[in-house]
């Protein structure tokens, strides 16, 4: 479990593959802004309601200079499916591995009706044009969290 990522740190670099298994680098979007939100599994309700929050902005978020992408733990042909079944238009990663969930602090331990265990800490990490970290929410919910990043990004 590592540690959560600091405005001004540097956003860890990764590489992995999207819903068509092509690669997608951090560094594919240098010299732009990039909203970075890791969520537990595709096509579970909170994680669709924030997939579509974020599709439903996407078009007010990039007007604002921000790419975004989303990072789960699932396949890239679950992530295909995800995309397909809510007509998503964020780009959406696979890290089954849990590599870059870990690096940005998005993996580990959780509580739930009383038992401890480990997983995907629903997060959000705003990235700037030079790679560092602008912003990091983490224990974020899923529904209004969209509205909140908006808000606090001052779009």
């Amino acid at each position: 479990m590592s540690e959560r990522l600091q405005p001004g740190d540097v956003a860890p670099a990764f590489t992995l593959p999207d819903a068509d298994g092509h690669q997608v680098s951090l560094s594919d979007h240098k010299g732009r802004k990039v909203i970075v939100y890791f969520y537990p599994a595709a096509l579970t309700p909170g994680c669709t309601k924030q997939a579509c929050d974020f599709t439903d902005n996407l078009d007010l978020l990039a007007g604002a200079g921000y790419d975004v992408i989303g990072i789960s733990p699932d396949t890239p042909e679950k992530l295909g499916k995800f995309r397909e079944k809510e007509s998503l238009k964020v780009t959406l990663l696979a890290d089954p591995d849990k590599k870059t969930l870990d690096a940005y602090g998005a993996f580990g331990e959780k509580k739930n009706y009383g038992k401890t265990y480990l997983g995907v800490i629903r997060s959000t990490i705003v990235v700037d044009e030079d790679g560092k970290v602008a912003h990091a929410f983490y224990n974020v919910r899923a529904t209004g969290h969209v509205a909140k990043i908006i808000k606090d990004l001052g779009i």
